[in-house]
C-alpha cells in the first residue's frame, strides 16, 4: 500500500511539473546566436555580404536580384520566373544547362527561386570551388545567352508549369483569384508565374529589354556563407564580379499603389472544383513595419496548425468547412492577410462567411489568452531558430534583411521585437486592420451549380 501510495505520489508530483512548465509564459526565450557578417558595395554597385562559417567544409553563394512578379507591368506579367529559367540557358562561357551540372559534378547542387519581389539563384558546394561559383555567376550575369530559341523553348516550358501547377490542380487557381479581386492596380494583383495570355505575347525584345533592367550588379546582392577567409574571398569577388559593366540606367522603382479600401469588396466566382470556398481577407501593412510584428502572432494564433482558431472552430468545432487555413502574407509591400475555408458538403458558403468573420472580429474585440500568445511565440522562435541552421539558411536570412529591408541588422534585431509583442499588441493590428471597410470576401462556386 506504502508503494503504490508512493507512486500515485509521484506521478501527481511529475504531472504537475509538466503541467507547469507548459502552461507557464516562457521566462526568457533561447536567443538564437547572432550571425557574424561583412558587408560592402562594389564600384560598379553590386552589394556583396560576407559570413565566415568553419563548421563544415561548404559554402553557399547566393545572387539575389531585387525584382520579382511586382516589377512586371500589365500585359507582361511572367517575366521574372521566366528569367529564372533563362539564367540557366547559357552564356558566353557556359553551354545551356551546364551550370548546373557543373556545380553537381564537383559535389554541390544549385537552384533558383522567384517571389512577388526578388528572384534568387543559389548554389552550395565544397568550400575549394568557391572561386567556380563566383566565375560561373559573373558569368551569366555579364554575358547571359537571351537568344529568341531559348526564349521560345522556356516559354513552353513554363506555361507546362502554369498547366501542371495552376491549372490543373484543384483550387490551383485559388491564390491568383484572391489577389486579382483584392487588388486594383499593384502588380501584386497578377501571379508569380503569369498569364496563359501574357506568356503567349511576350516577344524577345520584351525579355531582352526587362534583362537589360533588372540583373545588373546596381540589383544584386551577392551572399556567401560558409567556410572560407572573408579577406581573400573579398579579393576573388572582385576579380570576378567587380568586372560586370555597370547599368546603362538605373532600375526604376516607381509601381503604382494600391489605393486605400474604402468599403467592402465582395465577388461570387465560378471555378471547376468540387466544392465551394469562401475566403475573407484584410489588406494589411508591410514587411518590417512595427504592425507586421504582431500580425505574425496573429497569424499563428488563427492558422498555425489544427488547433489554431480557425481550423479548430470550422473544422471541428462547428463541422463548417473539410479544411480551413489562413495566411498573413508579409512581404515588401503592403499586401493580405487571408483566411479560407473549403465548405462541408450539407453546409452553406453563407455559414462559412459567417464563422471565419466571427473568428477575425473575435480577436479585435477581445485580448487573446497569455496561453495562445506563448504557444504562437514558441512556434515563432522554433520557426526562426530552425529557419538559420544551415549556411543557406543563414544566407537567407542576411540577404532578406539586406535586400526587403533595406536594413542588414534586421537579421539579428527582429527576434527580441518578436518576444516583446504583447496581447494589446495582437488587438490593436486586429482593430487596425480586421475592419469591414478593409474586407475582401470571395464566393468561390463549383461551376454549373446552384448557389
Amino acid at each position: 500500500m506504502r508503494l503504490r501510495n508512493h507512486s500515485t505520489w509521484l506521478a501527481a508530483c511529475a504531472l504537475a511539473a509538466i503541467l507547469t512548465v507548459a502552461l507557464a509564459p516562457l521566462q526568457a526565450a533561447v536567443h538564437p546566436p547572432k550571425l557574424q557578417y561583412q558587408i560592402t558595395t562594389l564600384g560598379n554597385g553590386l552589394r556583396v555580404i560576407l559570413s565566415e562559417d568553419h563548421s563544415t567544409p561548404i559554402v553557399h553563394v547566393s545572387v539575389t536580384y531585387h525584382v520579382g512578379s511586382k516589377n512586371e507591368r500589365a500585359g507582361r506579367t511572367g517575366f521574372a520566373h521566366l528569367f529564372e529559367h533563362m539564367m540557366f540557358k547559357g552564356s558566353k562561357n557556359v553551354e545551356p544547362e551546364s551550370h548546373t551540372s557543373i556545380v553537381a559534378s564537383v559535389g554541390g547542387r544549385s537552384n533558383a527561386f522567384t517571389t512577388e519581389d526578388e528572384t534568387v539563384f543559389w548554389q552550395t558546394l565544397p568550400s575549394h570551388y568557391l572561386p567556380l561559383a563566383l566565375w560561373l555567376e559573373a558569368d551569366r550575369m555579364a554575358t547571359l545567352r537571351v537568344d529568341d530559341e531559348a526564349f521560345r523553348r522556356e516559354r513552353e516550358v513554363v506555361k507546362e508549369e502554369r498547366r501542371m501547377r495552376v491549372e490543373n490542380q484543384p483550387y490551383g487557381r485559388l491564390s491568383e483569384i484572391i489577389f486579382d479581386h483584392a487588388f486594383t492596380v499593384h502588380p501584386y494583383k497578377h501571379p508569380t508565374i503569369g498569364s496563359m495570355v501574357d506568356l503567349e505575347a511576350a516577344s524577345i525584345a520584351d525579355v531582352r529589354e526587362f534583362h537589360q533592367t533588372y540583373y545588373v550588379p546596381e540589383n544584386a546582392t551577392v551572399t556567401i556563407v560558409g567556410d572560407f577567409e572573408a579577406e581573400q574571398t573579398l579579393q576573388m569577388v572582385n576579380q570576378y564580379l567587380a568586372r560586370v559593366p555597370k547599368a546603362k540606367r538605373p532600375v526604376p522603382r516607381d509601381l503604382p499603389k494600391e489605393p486605400p479600401q474604402t468599403k467592402e469588396r465582395r465577388a461570387v466566382v465560378e471555378e471547376a472544383w468540387p466544392l465551394p470556398a469562401v475566403v475573407v481577407a484584410y489588406h494589411i501593412t508591410y514587411d518590417g513595419h512595427p504592425d507586421a510584428y504582431p500580425l505574425h502572432i496573429a497569424a499563428k494564433i488563427l492558422s498555425d496548425g489544427q488547433s489554431a482558431r480557425i481550423p479548430r472552430e470550422l473544422v471541428y468545432n462547428k463541422r463548417l468547412a473539410l479544411t480551413a487555413f489562413g495566411s498573413g502574407n508579409i512581404i515588401e509591400d503592403p499586401n493580405l492577410f487571408y483566411a479560407v475555408a473549403i465548405v462541408q458538403p450539407g453546409q452553406t458558403p453563407e455559414a462559412a462567411e459567417r464563422a471565419l468573420i466571427a473568428e477575425f472580429e473575435k480577436m479585435a474585440q477581445q485580448p487573446v489568452t497569455e496561453g495562445e500568445l506563448q504557444r504562437a511565440k514558441n512556434q515563432w522562435s522554433r520557426d526562426y531558430i530552425v529557419s538559420r541552421e544551415s549556411n543557406e539558411d543563414k544566407a537567407r536570412h542576411l540577404a532578406h534583411a539586406a535586400v526587403i529591408h533595406n536594413d542588414i541588422t534586421t537579421a539579428d534585431g527582429e527576434f527580441e521585437i518578436f518576444m516583446n509583442v504583447t496581447r494589446d499588441d495582437v488587438q490593436r493590428v486586429a482593430k487596425t486592420y480586421f475592419t469591414p471597410n478593409n474586407r475582401v470576401v470571395l464566393h468561390i462556386l463549383p461551376k454549373g451549380g446552384s448557389r
